[in-house]
């Protein structure tokens, strides 16, 4: 039973498929693409290279592919890795939420 699974590289479409369906849910919970969108999609580029490498496609798509998981491989270390802003470090200085207070809220 397992075997068929992983012969064809059928596991790797219902990866894909979870991928997708996982993408779906967080789009709809969080209402727009967050920091999950970049290294969701890099995943979801190298499996779908590692299912194109399996079916013997053309080793452009495969180079696309990669290429295209590394472009979003580095926009999730963007992401992740920018400086935060002077207002933000401040609030989370000193004890808030982590995010930019309004004026109207900091006034005495």
């Amino acid at each position: 039973m397992l075997t068929w699974w992983f012969a064809d590289g059928r596991i790797i479409d219902a990866i894909l498929l979870l991928v997708l369906a996982e993408a779906v849910v967080l789009a709809w919970r969080f209402g727009r693409p967050g920091r999950w969108a970049a290294s969701l999609a890099a995943g979801f580029m190298l499996m779908l290279a590692l299912r194109l490498a399996l079916g013997s496609a053309s080793p452009v798509w495969l180079a696309l592919c990669l290429l295209l998981s590394l472009a979003a491989h580095l926009v999730d270390l963007w992401i992740r890795l920018r400086p935060r802003s002077a207002a933000w470090r401040v609030t989370s200085a000193r004890g808030g939420s982590g995010t930019a207070a309004s004026p109207a809220s900091t006034a005495p």
